[in-house]
């Protein structure tokens, strides 16, 4: 799995998560349908492919301001509830970064 596959993964991982447990709804509601799309457009025209940093240390902010701040919203929520949920995944992550 490239790293920009695993990207998508996590990504998706988290947004479900978020709207399961946060939200409280089964299915993703149309506008996290649209940020997990967004997210993952961004991460195939990725300009450092397979040798990017975290989105976070990137000098290139590729997402709209508007996704950027939605993004970040399901990423306070879900890092700390990761280990929680998906341990493995998540230690994988942070070993890699």
């Amino acid at each position: 799995m490239t790293i920009i596959e695993q990207e998508k993964a996590i990504i998706e991982l988290m947004i479900r998560l978020y709207c399961r447990r946060h939200l409280k709804t089964q299915q993703l509601p149309p506008a996290y349908q649209a940020l997990l799309e967004y997210a993952h457009k961004r991460l195939d025209r990725c300009k450092f492919g397979n040798d990017k940093t975290s989105c976070k240390k990137c000098p290139i902010h590729c997402y709209a301001p508007d996704m950027r701040n939605r993004m970040r919203e399901v990423m306070r929520w879900c890092g700390p509830r990761m280990l929680f949920y998906h341990p493995l995944i998540t230690l994988r992550h942070y070993l890699q970064k």
